[in-house]
């Protein structure tokens, strides 16, 4: 089992890259970059580039992957794999670090793997922008993405195959270039993320159109019981699931105390937070305001924070079922709302790539992001893999 300095670790180098990212990204602002985009493509491979956070790379995954390659035959398959302080979109910590989620990909068959934006301290239309901005900034030919197949929902993938921004309202679905109403109901979180990225695709004003590869969701796959057989050292109970470089690098990881991550946080941090950060300190947070300040303020006087499951248990819920998570993953890295703000405004200026197939493909995905017309990259900083 991992040990809290191994996750306090994680955290401290993730806060000093999230600043070094944050304070590289003013200074690359107005960065003549026509040097390194004066040699543009003209026969490139399409990219496809495909996010998904991989916690573990199950068959589902593989499925997606196989059939977006199927496709896309010459296509450069690139994962997108959520980065820094290792929270999920629900505010979860993840299984595994993003470098060995990285190294499965490229196991499996993926080209490259660049590392996402810091997910679980954001909200669900924050990481949506920064991911679209992601893909516009990559060049990106085609977005493969799995989804759960019902009635009604073919209409709603129809209209974003045309390009068309399709968006969540109260209880119903609408086109947003024609102001239908496409779809009366609610979606559950795989259909949703399809339209939550369709909406903030036509936000930054990328064409999208004939781009999504929509692949239905296979059976026999749950992230429950994988999750269980992790927190178990038990893969054997879902080797049925697993491709079997997801199996032999997560034992790996486990024999070596590096994972599963999944049910570890630094409560200490947490608790810290909640009990002595000042109502001027704690309303600058993402997702805090006045209520949700002055809630933990008004709880910890009357008897100060002991334990995670006090401070939950004293936070409103909110919009998202993921709410509560998300703000303990505030409160474990101290993150302000101005300053996630100003990092989604300039996201992603530096492409970080976490693991890639051979140097040939390196060099092939450097040269497709700068021929982007636009200049929207900066820098591509490749990790030491």
């Amino acid at each position: 089992m991992p040990s809290i300095d191994f996750i306090r670790q994680i955290q401290k180098n993730d806060r000093e890259t999230f600043f070094k990212d944050f304070e590289n990204a003013q200074k690359l602002k107005n960065q003549d970059l026509s040097s390194e985009t004066s040699n543009r493509l003209s026969d490139s491979r399409p990219l496809i580039a495909d996010f998904t956070e991989y916690s573990p790379l199950h068959n589902g995954h593989f499925h997606c992957m196989k059939t977006a390659k199927t496709t896309v035959p010459d296509g450069l398959f690139v994962a997108v794999v959520p980065g820094l302080f290792e929270r999920s979109g629900r505010g979860l910590p993840y299984i595994m670090h993003r470098k060995t989620r990285a190294e499965i990909a490229i196991a499996v068959g993926a080209d490259i793997v660049v590392e996402g934006p810091p997910m679980g301290i954001m909200g669900s239309g924050q990481y949506s922008l920064c991911l679209t901005k992601m893909f516009q900034a990559l060049n990106t030919d085609f977005i493969p993405r799995g989804y759960r197949p019902f009635d009604g929902y073919e209409k709603i993938l129809e209209r974003i195959s045309l390009g068309h921004g399709v968006a969540p309202k109260p209880y119903k679905i609408v086109d947003m270039d024609t102001k239908e109403v496409i779809y009366n109901g609610k979606l559950e979180e795989d259909n949703y993320v399809i339209v939550s990225f369709s909406k903030s695709l036509k936000r930054i004003g990328f064409d999208f159109k004939d781009k999504f590869i929509f692949v239905p969701r296979i059976e026999g796959v749950s992230g429950t019981l994988i999750r269980k057989a992790c927190s178990e050292n038990n893969l054997e109970s879902v080797k049925t699931m697993l491709p079997s470089e997801t199996i032999r690098i997560l034992e790996r990881e486990i024999n070596a105390d590096r994972a599963p991550l999944h049910d570890l946080r630094d409560e200490e941090s947490i608790i810290d937070s909640a009990n002595n950060l000042s109502y001027d300190e704690l309303v600058k947070l993402n997702f805090f305001n006045d209520k949700l300040a002055n809630e933990l303020i008004n709880q910890r006087e009357i008897k100060p924070f002991e334990s995670i499951g006090e401070i939950e248990d004293s936070i409103f819920y909110g919009f998202s079922s993921h709410f509560k998570n998300r703000v303990l993953s505030i409160l474990e890295t101290r993150i302000n709302a101005d300053m996630i703000s100003e990092y989604i405004n300039n996201y992603p200026s530096t492409v970080r790539v976490l693991n890639y197939k051979d140097e040939d493909v390196l060099e092939e995905f450097k040269e497709k992001v700068f021929s982007n017309e636009k200049n929207y990259v900066s820098n591509i900083d490749v990790c030491d893999c």
